[in-house]
């Protein structure tokens, strides 16, 4: 049997593509529908109650779609909104925050990890709850970054005054003595490059989209929801308002090819 309804995913902006390229690159035979609320990002300042309405309208929308599970590539909504979401809809909901900490407790061999995020992320204490759920003898330190979503949003992954922010950031973490670092934030790996020139050879960075798909495809094997093997998978974008660097950074920095882009302005 297979199943040749789409994987929706959605994220506030241009990060969760670096969700959709991790699943492209596993699940190629799988359709994606992206949803990027590029009209209301950032999430991060903004309240819970309002991430939990946002992310509600757009998975409201993947399943117009006819979604068959709903992946939520932003950490900030599956900080906050994750339970409602699973409540909500019969198909499949899955976060990023579970996946990444997983693969942080099996990187680690000091038993302490770093975590960045944006505001809303660091303050739900999400992260510490799923490394404390499995090891309750870990440190964790963390650190809002909430300078760098906007930085990625223009285009700046490779720029001095991102550099520098960067480190601002990351000093704290380091000088706490972390081994490995999780990036909390869906478009924090578009800037890998430049936070592992900051942390050095000392630090393991861990990558919350790429184990994210690994979780993706896990589900849809166990709930035997895969596409064909003969399936030639496609991926929709859809965009909540016009993004000047959208494509520039999916295309140049992700290596990711989809049609035209549709608008689908919020009511």
């Amino acid at each position: 049997m297979s199943d040749s309804r789409p994987i929706g995913v959605f994220d506030s902006g241009i990060g969760g593509l670096t969700v959709v390229k991790a699943l492209r690159d596993l699940l190629p035979n799988e359709d994606i529908r992206y949803l990027g609320d590029t009209a209301r990002v950032p999430y991060g300042p903004k309240s819970p109650e309002t991430v939990q309405r946002y992310a509600v309208e757009l998975a409201e929308m993947l399943m117009r779609k006819n979604a068959k599970a709903l992946v939520v590539a932003c950490n900030t909504v599956s900080s906050v909104a994750l339970p409602s979401l699973t409540k909500k809809f019969s198909v499949p909901v899955i976060g990023v925050i579970e996946p990444g900490a997983r693969a942080a407790l099996q990187a680690t061999r000091n038993r302490h990890i770093g975590v960045i995020g944006t505001r809303a992320t660091i303050r739900s204490g999400a992260y510490e709850k799923a490394l404390h759920a499995s090891d309750n003898n870990v440190r964790i330190s963390s650190r809002a970054c909430p300078l760098l979503v906007p930085l990625i949003e223009e285009g700046l992954l490779n720029d001095d005054v991102t550099d520098r922010v960067i480190a601002r950031y990351l000093e704290p973490l380091l000088c706490d003595g972390i081994d490995t670092l999780v990036l909390g934030c869906t478009h924090y790996p578009l800037l890998s490059p430049a936070i592992a020139r900051s942390l050095g050879d000392r630090v393991k960075l861990v990558d919350s989209a790429i184990n994210c798909a690994l979780a993706v495809e896990q589900l849809l094997d166990e709930q035997s929801l895969r596409a064909g093997r003969s399936d030639r998978g496609e991926l929709r974008v859809t965009l909540t308002d016009a993004a000047d660097n959208f494509l520039s950074v999916a295309r140049e920095a992700l290596h990711l090819s989809f049609a035209e882009i549709e608008l689908q302005p919020l009511p």
